[in-house]
């Protein structure tokens, strides 16, 4: 019974990081164009949006999470502790530096992890999850970038559209806040399942009591939690237009609500930064992909998953098996890794100041 506690509990405060992280997914766009101004507010509504979309259509993901990956047979309440455990340490990482990051992907590593110290792990699905990871991204930033393209000759034809104080400005506003809001609902049907979806598994909860349980506690993320991730979104990778931000929230939330009803958990901060992306680059060049935020958030979709994934491994080993042999495996390979990027930067910082100095080549 204790466990079960322990496992409720993560899951709740892993459902409030990921209410923090999918604030910026959903209302980035128009918290970053100036159509909702303030940030309460616009966390405000995500987090009822994202309640609705958990409530509405969550049901199918959670399936995935809860035994699509693993056998159900692993899904044994110490394992879900682990799981939740790995996950959240990594997704609250990640809010604490403010940098959007999929809790899919976290999720899904964490499961996997537990999934190789058990050698079993239905191959196939992970695939195909594995690979709509690669393909929503890239399908969002192509098809904003193809937007930013038509509104950018919109913009040239009708000068005065989005001109502040005229009527076409107001009714695009409200445009974009709607997107965002129907965004933020494709967040609620993906993303919640991340938290509930092993506590379901386990058997300690229904679907509807887990959804509706994790729904509150993601809402609750977002009016708490999800102020740094709102502002990196929004404001530090590229300003946006009305019709801009129109166009990312509608395409991320498409895409996403379209992986939900396949019960496919996908990342959703991918989709929506992607097609950022895609509109800032249709507009100011690659020139955008310059930035150093941009290569923070590449470098983090890369590290999460994988992080997630050794840390359950590892605490299966540790926790459940005793096996402090692979734990010490697990932090030489570690400490040998960091030290070798530590040393690949040392030497060409060496070589960058004697070329500075007139003595390379």
């Amino acid at each position: 019974m204790g466990w079960s506690y322990v496992a409720i509990a993560i899951a709740l405060f892993f459902a409030m990081n990921i209410g923090a992280s999918g604030t910026a997914a959903s209302m980035g766009a128009a918290y970053g164009s100036g159509a909702v101004p303030n940030k309460r507010v616009a966390m405000a509504l995500v987090a009822v949006a994202a309640l609705l979309g958990a409530v509405i259509g969550g049901g199918e993901v959670v399936k995935t999470i809860s035994g699509g990956i693993i056998p159900t047979s692993l899904m044994i309440v110490e394992t879900v502790v682990i799981v939740l455990a790995s996950a959240t340490l990594t997704l609250f990482g990640a809010n604490l530096l403010g940098v959007p990051l999929s809790t899919s992907e976290v999720t899904v590593g964490s499961i996997v992890g537990v999934g190789l110290a058990y050698q079993s792990i239905y191959l196939m699905n992970l695939l195909v999850i594995v690979s709509f990871w690669l393909l929503v991204p890239a399908v969002a930033f192509f098809g904003a970038y193809l937007v930013g393209k038509l509104i950018h000759r919109v913009n040239q034809r009708y000068p005065d559209l989005q001109k502040p104080g005229t009527t076409g400005e107001r009714w695009l506003r409200w445009l974009l806040v709607a997107c965002g809001l129907y965004e933020a609902f494709s967040a609620g049907m993906n993303n919640v399942a991340n938290a509930v979806g092993p506590l379901v598994g386990a058997g300690l909860m229904s679907t509807s009591s887990g959804i509706w349980m994790g729904g509150v506690a993601v809402a609750i993320g977002c009016l708490w939690l999800g102020g740094k991730v709102l502002e990196t979104n929004g404001k530090k990778i590229t300003s946006l237009s009305l019709l801009q931000g129109s166009a990312v929230s509608a395409t991320g939330g498409t895409l996403v609500i379209f992986a939900s009803l396949f019960g496919i958990p996908v990342p959703l901060t991918q989709a929506t930064t992607c097609a950022i992306l895609g509109v800032g680059t249709a507009e100011n060049g690659f020139k955008l992909w310059q930035k150093g935020i941009i290569k923070q958030i590449l470098m983090v979709w890369i590290v999460s998953p994988v992080s997630s994934l050794v840390v359950s491994f590892a605490f299966v080993h540790v926790f459940l098996r005793s096996d402090l042999y692979m734990l010490v495996a697990l932090i030489s390979v570690f400490v040998s890794t960091l030290g070798f990027v530590v040393l690949i930067r040392l030497i060409r910082r060496e070589n960058n100041s004697i070329n500075d100095q007139g003595g390379g080549i």
